[in-house]
């Protein structure tokens, strides 16, 4: 029998041969080199997902019915090597007890493994006992893991992400909503995916009905190898570096108190139009540790690092714009200490509840502007609690 490569094999051979190249470049990439390790396993384990479809539409399994349980499909792989990745770029470290989150894919790989070793009249004999069975065993597996490992990655970016917010002043310059938005993506794929396989249980889709999954995990599969290639060595600090650096102390002070003038001395110097600045150097221009300073803005003023600095900055773009500044708006973002457009925007909607063009609107028109609390806060008052 001929193969014949139609629409279905060439746009699945088609993403196989880009992610390929991309799974090795990852592969060599030394920044963040454990996690990008794990990204390049995970591409790999998904092409291998998808690889049936490959070759089965293109008659492969007809012209040579020995490939029959090849071993390239494992799809309960795919969930634990999802968390290793963000484990890997948070934390800089694999998941403790790793090794058992992958008994499950190993279970499936070693039930494909033996049973493609078998003669093929027994191959044929097991294939139509077996596969009733363990088909949808490994299907309710493949979901409950997915549903673990995802909510899993969440709680642990989510814990990394009010770090972040506790220890940096921009969280987009590390890449935190790229692995919100990658989790979102697998979770969708997850919802998906389960659907797929109950349905065909419940009411089987066939072969051609199934290739409509596999098209979608290809798409995510390309989607996460060129997204997570073009973050592959962004700045991505520890887990526990961030908390360290954002850990109060227990020293009795009135934090409020000193919250405010460390306010003050910051706004006057000007040192949050630094756009690397921590919290870290911050205390150290203050003369004090990361833990006092932490201290001072969460108790104290009631806000995260992030969110005192950004509201300092959007005060100086408000006090440039108010004194007639002809500067483009992103002009006196970056002299202010934005570090990107959008990091920007976010601030200043956040601090003075409107877009920084529809201020610089109003201000043209001569209105008499009152500043916002969020831009006189750091002389007045504490600032409102905000993500402390």
């Amino acid at each position: 029998m001929d193969l014949v490569f139609g629409w279905r094999s060439a746009t699945l051979l088609t993403a196989a041969a880009v992610l390929v190249p991309l799974a090795f470049a990852l592969l060599v990439t030394l920044r963040n080199r454990l996690a990008n390790r794990t990204l390049a396993l995970l591409i790999l384990v998904l092409i291998g997902v998808f690889t049936p479809w490959l070759i089965g539409f293109a008659g492969f399994y007809d012209r040579w019915r020995w490939l029959t349980f090849l071993p390239v499909a494992v799809p309960l792989l795919v969930p634990a090597v999802l968390r290793f990745y963000v484990t890997a770029l948070t934390t800089g470290a694999l998941p403790p007890r790793w090794r058992w989150m992958l008994l499950p894919g190993l279970v499936e790989f070693a039930f494909q493994a033996v049973s493609f070793c078998l003669p093929l009249a027994a191959k044929d004999r097991w294939a139509t006992a077996a596969l009733p069975i363990a088909g949808p065993l490994f299907a309710f597996a493949l979901v409950a893991s997915f549903g673990w490992h995802v909510t899993a990655s969440l709680r642990l970016l989510r814990r990394y992400r009010l770090s972040l917010n506790n220890a940096i002043s921009d969280e987009g310059r590390f890449a935190a909503r790229w692995l919100a938005t990658a989790l979102v993506t697998f979770a969708f794929l997850w919802s998906v995916w389960g659907v797929v396989l109950l349905w065909d249980w419940l009411w089987p889709l066939g072969y051609t009905g199934l290739m409509w999954l596999y098209l979608l995990i290809a798409a995510v599969a390309l989607f996460l190898a060129i997204e997570g290639w073009r973050h592959a060595t962004d700045p991505f600090p520890t887990l526990a570096m961030l908390e360290a650096a954002g850990q109060p102390t227990k020293a009795a002070r009135d934090w409020s108190t000193q919250g405010r003038l460390w306010a003050d001395q910051v706004a006057e110097a000007g040192w949050v139009r630094d756009p690397d600045l921590d919290i870290t150097g911050l205390a150290r221009r203050l003369g004090t540790n990361s833990g006092y300073l932490s201290r001072a803005l969460n108790e104290g003023l009631g806000v995260n690092f992030s969110t005192f600095v950004n509201d300092l900055r959007c005060r100086f773009v408000v006090e440039a714009m108010e004194a007639g500044s002809s500067q483009d708006v992103l002009a006196l973002a970056l002299d202010a200490g934005f570090a990107s457009k959008a990091s920007f925007n976010r601030a200043f909607r956040a601090a003075t509840g409107m877009t920084p063009s529809a201020y610089r609107a109003r201000v043209s028109k001569a209105e008499k502007v009152r500043p916002s609390s969020a831009t006189r806060r750091h002389t007045d008052r504490p600032p409102p609690t905000s993500g402390a």
